[in-house]
């Protein structure tokens, strides 16, 4: 009896949001397009119906690529760079505003699709999937003089129903193990379809870099680099101690498996959510006090965009969290438990509030977000009064900050008089009838 051949496949949909946005705007087509603008980037329909772009030759502020179509890619445009950055590299790319409800709608009919063929699915986010084909009929089976004709039918029937579906491309690896399967599904983007065996990996494998391995980030990549390890075959390569010596007992072990396409990892078809999150880029750096009306109404609108997704996703959460990045890069982070789980937009943004007055807004701010953790299912008993909620936050909050002198304490309040940090104030303020200043 022959045995049963492992077969996971890792899909990721193709520029993912350039795509739903170029079946939106189809004259852009084969034109370097680059998604993360704002509103104010909306095309703008002309008297004779046509519609004129925002091109990225005037654009000013901190905003960062979403994605961008492969023509924009050859540009050395890329996701997470700066838009002055891609300004520079592609002055005439086009620049369309993200829209997230677009691409969740677009990533329901995806997975939909794919789950008529291969219904076992591990989601890893908006664009990308890992499938177990191992028991899904035909992927066993030969055709013609193709060994792995059967798997290759089925990854390419996925791939036709993904396009049926969606009018959207995807590329899909098929491989034995999930590592290697993601790694696959790069090799011939777009619309690709690569099937691996482990017999594949000298040829196939073992040329691309290290950081073709998800896992080995940035400054693994320098260090291996720093090693004389510049290619996944070099790492196999080394010496299993010698790595273990180099990166520690539990990387290193994993260095050494993973350059060996060796990963036993199963696909989890569900997994719990550890935390949701709102943030965003300013497009000019924002001071607490001087552009607190602005930030203000930017924390709230976080705190509710926050609420609205644990409501729809049927979710409460306890620790309530705050991130910000200033002018210099540095980041921080604060937050605090609540009584009780909630997921009420008011006492998350009173919540998030309490966190920012334990931190230092001397400096101005380029990126601000909210987050909720400690996540579960509503219950019986979930509900927390916000004067209950208030209290305890405020008593965490103070256990948490250092401890500061009169001297200091003097210096802040009158650095920050006659105004209010962002975080508070602006609930008192219309409780008593009064304009918030």
């Amino acid at each position: 009896m022959t045995a049963v051949r492992r077969w996971i496949a890792h899909l990721d949909m193709d520029a993912f949001y350039a795509s739903v946005e170029l079946l939106r705007y189809p004259e852009l087509k084969g034109l370097p397009v680059v998604i993360g603008g704002g509103r104010r980037h909306q095309p703008e329909v002309l008297a004779d119906g046509s519609r004129q772009f925002a091109t990225l030759r005037h654009y000013a502020g901190r905003g960062v690529v979403t994605t961008a179509t492969y023509a924009a890619r050859d540009y050395g445009v890329h996701s997470g760079m700066g838009l002055m950055k891609a300004a520079q590299r592609a002055p005439d790319a086009v620049l369309l505003p993200t829209d997230f409800e677009a691409y969740r709608h677009y990533s329901r009919l995806f997975k939909q699709a794919v789950a008529e063929v291969a219904p076992v699915i591990e989601d890893r986010g908006i664009d990308e999937i890992y499938i177990d084909l191992t028991e899904v009929p035909g992927t066993q089976e030969a055709v013609g003089h193709d060994a792995f004709g059967g798997v290759r039918a089925v990854a390419q029937e996925i791939r036709n129903n993904v396009k049926r579906a969606t009018g959207l491309t995807c590329s899909i690896g098929v491989t034995p193990n999930k590592l290697l399967s993601k790694i696959a599904s790069e090799l011939d983007k777009p619309d690709g379809l690569t099937v691996l065996t482990a017999d594949d990996i000298p040829a196939r494998i073992w040329p691309l870099k290290v950081r073709s391995i998800n896992g080995i980030g940035p400054k693994a990549n320098a260090k291996l680099k720093a090693l004389g390890v510049d290619t996944i075959g070099q790492l196999a390569e080394c010496d299993a101690a010698w790595l273990l010596e180099q990166f520690g007992r539990s990387y290193g072990a994993w260095l050494y498996r993973a350059s060996r396409g060796i990963d036993d990892r199963p696909v989890v078809t569900y997994s719990e959510p550890v935390s949701m999150s709102r943030e965003t880029t300013f497009d000019r750096d924002l001071h607490a006090v001087r552009d607190r009306a602005t930030l203000s109404a930017i924390f709230t609108d976080l705190a509710t965009r926050v609420a609205d997704d644990l409501q729809r996703k049927r979710w409460v959460g306890r620790t309530i969290g705050i991130k910000l990045r200033f002018e210099d890069f540095k980041t921080v982070t604060r937050d605090l438990t609540l009584p009780a789980p909630t997921a009420d937009a008011q006492l998350i943004r009173q919540a998030a509030g309490q966190c920012l007055k334990r931190v230092d807004l001397s400096r101005r701010l380029r990126l601000l977000g909210v987050r909720v953790g400690s996540l579960s299912r509503p219950g019986v008993g979930d509900a927390v009064s916000l004067a209950g909620a208030a209290q305890k936050a405020a008593a965490a909050a103070s256990r948490a900050e250092p401890r500061r002198t009169r001297a200091q304490i003097e210096a802040e309040r009158a650095a920050l008089e006659p105004e209010l940090p962002f975080g508070e104030g602006d609930e008192a303020d219309e409780a008593a009838g009064q304009p918030s200043s």
